[in-house]
């Protein structure tokens, strides 16, 4: 990992705007007041941010303490202004979000689970007694009632902003915008039908289809023209893009499943290519080929490839080659792809301008040292790296896209203590404005927060770790509390962070903190943010749990610090972050004294032996051995030395961990006598999707250290 002086150097070849993008706290509370887990709980959050193609309107999600709806706002007064009215916190989603070419439409899709591993029907956390649907919506910008287009997911608007075509019984659909006619099936293709990317002129329709071990792209033009096939193989194909003209479309290849079993523990490239179709014909060829490296391998960071078709005859995608999410941009008639944007810094939520001559992401880069673990808006051309920081400052900026008159860039800003809000920019640079700062209560805590601290330790085998320190001021020995964030391809930041599911894993920290603890965030291994051999680290997860390192070494580290009590550190997680609290419980009871597991895994083999175990002529060579590290790798297998009490928490329609990994474990630890409790959350998913659940996860995790550390003593806040 960089040094501090390898850190000062990560912007080279990065122009930095003079206007900073910290905006100051919007309320002035008495920072000694003791404030509560709702109080804290209860900032709005905006998701889901879009931009119309033409003119200067843009809508996002805002979830309100469970009440989630659709807001707008435009130039030149950027008065945010709510178009739906959905006032129950019953956990059903707002995602999809997106404007009409003219701005004069809302397209959304309402319910569902977008983060959950698999499907099935959708999931229903308030318990109602009727089935929650997956429903397409379509609401006037204007004001006026929402209309339900149809059951479905994945919409895209026409260019042309007439119809809405969208994913539906693994085929592709197509409503009226205004839903003044019902929906009909577009069209009938083998496959499982995916991914529509309308033509720049909405008169015909790429799609993927996926046939099981290949995949092709489609083209679709009306009822009486046959599909048109783009070079069709044996390889995997996705991702359609079309060039600005609508002749030709790029798309991404892997090759497809087959072949003699290899082996599961040995690290292999996984090559990809950019192709490049003639919709006339149908005839493709090669325009770009990964480098047969790890490094080389499909990104599997925010958007993946990303690719698109910009202006001025390139296109744009990302890659990992040079040991950093990096965007490189190839000329349409091929050549050697141009690096966009070097330095030690990654390049994440990436959109392209409506004329198709720049790119915005968000970058953890800066002149700051400290920029590493935040993240800014960077613009840069497609045609030549001269990457901007737009936002430089001590707060955090992500999601941005630019109007379609050009003038101004949307995006969405926090600081380590203001909750996230949209906000825009002149194209140009310029001061940011917020938008809605009225809908962060005015009890809030905004003023009580404290600012995290930048920490830098290193694992017992050499590797640098990042962390971030929650603590407030004051003196004795204090009891810590680890926080490790699952994913595991996560980055925690120096202050709020950009999911909504980090954004209430910071809330509780700042709410532990204000109760008097020391509380550490840590970036282990297998995180994003760090470069390549950080993310891909060998030896980890069901290979050897290499990643544990980094938490030991994180409890180890607060053991050395003087305000810490090495009697009373404690640990907690959620989903991966839930799967090394029970390794650090497991395996070093003598560090972490107690802990929270939420929604962890605990049995890898659980997870892998049907597939390394089935019975087959060609056996897996290293099957036996493969199975046998992922025990080794599981919490469960260290039972006999887990000796801390443990809380136990999972909603029972979790679709990413089975709710059977908890079930199991209640078992092993009954028997085996360790202490625990168990708070499980009926119909509610790996998200908690209800606000009032995420509530009384949070209220039960500081009440369990509560107990645990504190008994009968006063908070630094003077509560018990």
């Amino acid at each position: 990992m960089p040094s501090t002086v390898a850190l000062s150097r990560r912007a080279g070849g990065i122009a930095l705007l003079a206007v900073a993008a910290t905006f100051g706290p919007v309320h002035a509370q008495r920072s000694s007041a003791p404030f509560t887990i709702e109080q804290v709980k209860s900032y709005p959050f905006p998701n889901e941010l879009a931009a119309a193609r033409t003119g200067s309107r843009i809508a996002w999600a805002f979830n309100e303490q469970g009440k989630r709806n659709i807001w707008v706002a435009e130039a030149p007064d950027w008065k945010a202004r709510r178009l739906t009215a959905y006032e129950q916190d019953d956990g059903q989603e707002l995602t999809s979000v997106q404007l009409s070419p003219d701005g004069k439409w809302v397209v959304y899709v309402r319910g569902g689970d977008h983060g959950s591993n698999w499907g099935g029907a959708p999931p229903n956390p308030a318990s109602s007694p009727v089935a929650p649907k997956v429903q397409i919506w379509s609401v006037p910008f204007d004001g006026g009632e929402p209309k339900a287009l149809a059951e479905g997911d994945d919409p895209v608007i026409s260019p042309k902003g007439d119809v809405v075509a969208f994913v539906k019984d693994r085929a592709i659909w197509v409503a009226p915008i205004d839903g003044s006619a019902a929906a009909k099936k577009m069209f009938a293709a083998n496959g499982d039908l995916d991914s529509p990317v309308w033509s720049p002129d909405g008169s015909r329709l790429a799609f993927v289809s996926n046939r099981g071990d290949h995949s092709f792209i489609g083209i679709f033009t009306n009822a009486t023209t046959p599909i048109r096939w783009l070079a069709p193989s044996t390889n995997r194909d996705w991702m359609p893009r079309w060039s600005p003209d609508g002749t030709r479309i790029v798309f991404a290849r892997r090759a497809g499943s087959g072949g003699a079993p290899d082996s599961v523990l040995a690290r292999r490239p996984q090559p990809w290519s950019l192709w490049v179709a003639d919709v006339a014909t149908g005839e493709g060829r090669l325009l770009w080929k990964s480098p047969e490296t790890l490094q080389g391998s499909v990104p599997s960071t925010h958007g993946g490839v990303n690719l698109h078709w910009a202006a001025n005859g390139r296109i744009v995608f990302l890659s990992y080659e040079d040991g950093w999410p990096h965007l490189y941009s190839i000329a349409e008639t091929g050549g050697k792809p141009l690096l966009l944007t070097p330095g030690d810094y990654m390049a994440e939520y990436i959109s392209l301008s409506p004329d198709g001559t720049y790119l915005l992401f968000a970058g953890n880069t800066g002149k700051d040292p400290l920029d590493i673990d935040r993240r800014h808006i960077v613009k840069v051309p497609v045609d030549r790296a001269a990457p901007q920081v737009l936002t430089p400052g001590a707060g955090l900026e992500w999601t941005a896209v630019a109007t379609g008159d050009g003038k101004w860039i949307a995006f969405i800003s926090a600081t380590p203590q203001r909750p996230p809000l949209p906000a825009v920019m002149p194209a140009t640079g310029g001061k940011p404005t917020l938008l809605a700062e009225d809908r962060i209560p005015a009890d809030f805590p905004t003023a009580q927060l404290v600012t995290p601290k930048q920490v830098v330790f290193k694992a017992a085998d050499g590797v640098t770790v990042h962390g971030q320190l929650f603590e407030k001021p004051g003196s004795g020995k204090k009891p810590a509390i680890i926080f490790v964030h699952g994913g595991p391809p996560r980055q925690m930041l120096l202050g709020w962070h950009y999911s909504d599911y980090y954004a209430n894993a910071y809330a509780l920290n700042q709410y532990l903190a204000s109760r008097g603890y020391v509380v550490l965030s840590v970036n282990y291994r297998l995180g994003i943010g760090y470069g390549f051999d950080f993310h891909r680290p060998p030896h980890a997860g069901a290979q050897g749990a290499s990643e544990y390192l980094d938490v030991k070494a994180a409890g180890e580290y607060l053991r050395t610090l003087p305000q810490v009590d090495p009697a009373r550190i404690g640990i907690y997680g959620g989903s991966y972050g839930g799967f090394l609290t029970a390794m650090a419980l497991a395996r070093n009871s003598d560090i972490f004294a107690t802990g929270v597991d939420i929604h962890g895994v605990h049995d890898w083999t659980a997870e892998r032996a049907r597939n390394l175990l089935e019975p087959r002529a060609e056996p897996i060579p290293d099957a036996k051995e493969a199975l046998e590290l992922a025990w080794k790798s599981s919490p469960v297998s260290s039972i006999s030395t887990w000796k801390s009490p443990v809380l136990l928490i999972q909603g029972d329609d979790d679709r990413n961990v089975r709710f059977h990994q908890m079930v199991d474990l209640v078992r092993r630890l009954s028997d085996a006598g360790v202490p625990f409790e168990e708070l499980v959350i009926p119909d509610d998913t790996h998200h908690m999707m209800k606000h009032a659940n995420w509530v009384r996860v949070d209220a039960a995790t500081a009440a369990w250290f509560d107990r645990h550390f504190r008994g009968g003593e006063k908070a630094a806040d003077g509560t018990r």
